[in-house]
């Protein structure tokens, strides 16, 4: 009798820490806070719910919790009782994300760990921001040349803004196709190439692995491909 009680009481404690796994901790600092609530986010749908949130009065450090089934985006929100809000979106999965950043820039001084998924959308973001550099500058001479009436570096100007978008199409593509097997590459697809042309969605969805395929994104990509191609059909 005594080793079956002890047998129950080791069950209960096991399946009680077995709930930790489906949890998703997201902890971290943002200095300079003294006053806000922050929010943690996931889609729904087309609109953002609130998994969880914190009031911050004094301590700029938080920690927010929520159920997670598979890798997903979510999106930590600032709100410093003004009419600006700021929004993080990272990738999270089962475990603890770590976010660390600024009340003064929020959103770009975040560094972000955790999931592994998150690594590799770090990795795609910091060379997006290359091509985003870029792309000032080339708005910057285009302005330049347009007040000087310099139709010659106007041109030169737009076309190499129309083949920088190209680059950072195909880019994005490549990156994709070299991630198959990660929930960022159908993620990518969706958020990033939305209105690039079929073959390419459907050249980056067919590098899928099966498990990826079967993924959320995975199925938000095969969803959103069959739409496009019905729609082409009517």
């Amino acid at each position: 009798m005594q080793k079956l009680i002890a047998i129950l009481c080791l069950s209960l404690i096991f399946s009680c820490g077995s709930d930790d796994s489906s949890k998703l901790t997201v902890k971290g600092q943002i200095k300079g806070l003294k006053k806000g609530t922050i929010y943690l986010k996931k889609a729904n749908d087309s609109t953002l719910v609130t998994v969880d949130s914190l009031i911050v009065n004094g301590d700029s450090n938080f920690k927010l919790e929520s159920n997670i089934e598979e890798p997903e985006v979510f999106y930590l929100e600032l709100d410093k009782n003004d009419n600006d809000e700021s929004q993080i979106s990272f990738f999270a999965a089962k475990g603890v994300t770590e976010i660390n950043t600024t009340l003064k820039n929020f959103v770009y001084d975040a560094t972000i760990n955790g999931s592994e998924q998150q690594d590799k959308l770090n990795d795609y973001r910091n060379m997006l921001t290359k091509f985003n550099n870029r792309y000032l500058d080339l708005i910057k001479e285009n302005l330049e040349a347009m007040q000087n009436n310099d139709t010659i570096a106007v041109a030169k100007a737009q076309k190499e803004s129309k083949n920088l978008e190209k680059r950072k199409y195909l880019y994005t593509a490549n990156y994709a196709i070299t991630i198959k097997d990660s929930e960022v590459a159908p993620y990518l697809a969706l958020s990033e190439l939305y209105n690039a042309n079929i073959k390419l969605l459907d050249t980056i969805n067919n590098s899928l692995t099966p498990k990826i395929k079967a993924s959320l994104y995975g199925k938000k990509l095969q969803n959103f491909i069959n739409d496009i191609k019905a729609e082409e059909q009517q």
